[in-house]
């Protein structure tokens, strides 16, 4: 995939291998040409040398003319129709709930560090023991145990390269799926050690953020997105969800969907995450302006079209709560990147309440009430940690 992809339709006439259909291909290994056939029954032939040209891709006819018409309709700013069309299937497929999530962090270390929109990338060189950049472990399950009182999803556990190993990392799930009663979504970063992981885990996030792999080395030269990929689908092996996390404004095209959608269909993805960009001051993007609203709901309605039943979770920042309206109509099942303590129960909280209000959906879980926060109990290794988020909840909703 990627810049000078060529595309080529198959007729397949080979029940054996699919029912009759029409076969988009999608290459940029210009090497394949020669072993394009001209007539369906050469497919099997062409099906066995695919593996030795690296990444291709199958869509059927239809699903190909989907993609075409929604990208077509984004770069000719036809975005309120897109929107109309995606809310209408939301509606349909998913119903009206909407959804808080949280990640939360593990560390703020990474090894690798140098994703070029990252905020860990700017702290690899302060940090001197990667272990003091550890979170505490009864901090990081008391925000479990937060997040289950107001009713919020943890979105996924996230930590960088290097912080912790496997068994802690398992270790830690195991002990928030007991507080919670849900198994966790991880991203991790890209790991081989999946089979370790059991009923405490439901699905597991690839960190993508552009499915453009020319832009992909550019911005995540430590992150090869054929490693993501491959971690994916030994993912779906062992029973595993899987998601992707896609951040946009980072030098992507409108085009580029293409590539997310095929991945989206090849891979069996259950879950998108989108952000927007969210410049960091000391990366190459500081100075750069986060992408249009339009542009972000247009995208994310461009994906509900063509996927009616993936989950969507979109990311915005307290200077964009104003994105959150768009964003539900565009198909978005869940809201994320939330700095929760700095929202909870004062304006800024009571601003993400409305905006789901006036898209017409119900929130599942609270951004306002206060009282839910101090309702249940926990071990007593956890109680000061949970004690000490509820005090800067209340001290942020005096404020605000």
């Amino acid at each position: 995939m990627g810049k000078g992809s060529k595309s080529f339709v198959i007729l397949s006439t080979i029940t054996k291998i699919s029912p009759p259909m029409k076969i988009v291909l999608h290459s940029n290994d210009e090497s394949v040409l020669r072993y394009i056939p001209q007539y369906g029954q050469y497919l099997a032939f062409l099906l066995i040398l695919l593996p030795q040209f690296g990444h291709f891709n199958f869509l059927t006819k239809k699903l190909h003319g989907v993609i075409m018409n929604v990208i077509d309709k984004i770069k000719n700013f036809r975005i309120l129709e897109l929107l109309d069309k995606a809310n209408e299937i939301t509606l349909k497929k998913h119903g009206n709930i909407i959804t808080l999530e949280r990640a939360i962090f593990l560390s703020w270390w990474c090894e690798r560090g140098d994703c070029a929109f990252c905020y860990m990338s700017t702290q690899k060189k302060r940090i001197k023991d990667p272990k003091k950049a550890r979170r505490n472990i009864y901090s990081i399950l008391a925000e479990a145990e937060i997040c289950k009182r107001i009713g919020w999803n943890i979105e996924f556990l996230a930590g960088g390269y290097g912080a912790f190993t496997t068994e802690e990392i398992k270790e830690i799930a195991e002990k928030i799926y007991e507080i919670t009663g849900k198994p966790v979504w991880l991203n991790i970063g890209i790991t081989t050690d999946l089979d370790k992981y059991g009923e405490e885990v439901e699905g597991i996030t690839g960190a993508l953020e552009t499915a453009n792999l020319e832009l992909h080395k550019k911005v995540c030269p430590s992150k090869p997105q054929e490693k993501i990929l491959q971690m994916l689908e030994k993912a779906d092996e062992l029973g595993f969800k899987k998601g992707i996390t896609i951040i946009l404004g980072i030098g992507e095209k409108v085009e580029d969907l293409k590539y997310l959608f095929e991945i989206i269909e090849n891979y069996k993805i259950d879950r998108i995450t989108f952000y927007s960009l969210n410049p960091h001051k000391g990366t190459i993007f500081e100075n750069t302006p986060q992408p249009a609203s339009l542009y972000y709901a247009g995208t994310v309605a461009a994906t509900r079209i063509t996927f009616p039943k993936l989950k969507i979770i979109c990311g915005t920042w307290i200077d964009n709560l104003a994105n959150i309206g768009p964003l539900i109509l565009a198909g978005a099942n869940g809201l994320t990147k939330f700095p929760l303590f700095s929202m909870f129960g004062n304006r800024y909280g009571k601003r993400v309440e409305e905006e789901v209000k006036w898209c017409g959906r119900k929130l599942k879980g609270t951004f306002t009430d206060i009282s839910r926060l101090t309702k249940g109990s926990c071990d007593n290794k956890i109680k000061p940690f949970v004690d000490r988020y509820i005090m800067r909840c209340l001290s942020k909703a005096r404020r605000n």
